[in-house]
């Protein structure tokens, strides 16, 4: 691999560094052992020509190019010619893995050892496919963390006799209900809160509401059959288009 002197090639990068559009700054990274640069390069953005010749051969040297918001661009030697280099995107760091499916890789380029046309070519052929492939994972990492971000729902069912019924198979959710009034039924596999005292079945689901939104668990109603005016105050039935939740302030 015909490596350029880590002077020159960091020469070259601090002249992109000043005709690219922007601001950027550079890094320039020495390797000497060859099982380090697959763990060095492993945020390079590409699955063409840069992908392979970082497979089939070992690396000496390169510069990572970093702009003012954090984009980056991975520059090295060419393999085979001297006066050329290649230069690829490299990927958001931090970024879950999902967020980058079915989004292209942006490729990196063959760029000549001439820094102007070096830094046009970056500027009008990969710094674009760079920024669609980026701003597409951060649409997706974004809708990632809003998924996340939603609470789990415990739905509870309104029974004929006036009871509110819940199942679950996670031991926090059954210690929150049992700590605040539900009665677990191992027969029917549930728990209970009994609508004999409407007023206390009321404080059961207000309270086990708040201590689950803690855990960023919602509490939902469902299914309330009609029913006629109880003697204690009631807990409020569904709007008939929907469900309610139980909400903690």
């Amino acid at each position: 691999m015909p490596d350029h002197d880590p002077e020159e090639l960091d020469s070259f990068a601090a002249i992109l560094t000043q005709l690219l559009p922007g601001t950027w700054t550079r890094e320039l990274r020495q390797h000497t052992a060859h099982d380090d640069q697959f763990f060095l390069t492993a945020d390079v953005w590409d699955m063409n020509r840069v992908a392979d010749a970082l497979a089939q051969h070992a690396l000496k040297q390169d510069v990572i190019l970093t702009s003012e918001d954090g984009r980056r661009l991975f520059l090295m030697d060419h393999p085979r010619y001297e006066d050329e280099f290649l230069v690829a995107a490299m990927a958001p760091a931090d970024t879950h893995a999902e967020a980058f499916r079915g989004v292209p890789e942006p490729d990196g380029i063959t760029i000549t050892a001439d820094p102007e046309q070096a830094a046009a070519a970056i500027a009008t052929q990969l710094l674009p496919r760079y920024e669609t492939a980026l701003a597409q994972v951060q649409d997706n990492a974004l809708g990632l963390n809003r998924a996340s971000a939603q609470p789990d729902t415990l739905v509870l069912n309104w029974t004929e006799s006036g009871d509110l019924t819940a199942t679950t198979d996670r031991a926090e959710v059954a210690e929150v209900l049992t700590a605040h009034g539900f009665v677990h039924d191992p027969g029917q596999q549930t728990y209970v809160a009994s609508g004999d005292d409407t007023a206390h079945q009321a404080r059961c689901v207000r309270a086990a509401g708040a201590a689950l939104g803690a855990l960023n668990i919602g509490v939902t109603l469902r299914n309330a059959p009609h029913r006629g005016t109880p003697a204690t105050r009631p807990l409020p039935a569904p709007r008939p288009a929907g469900a309610n939740t139980v909400r903690s302030r």
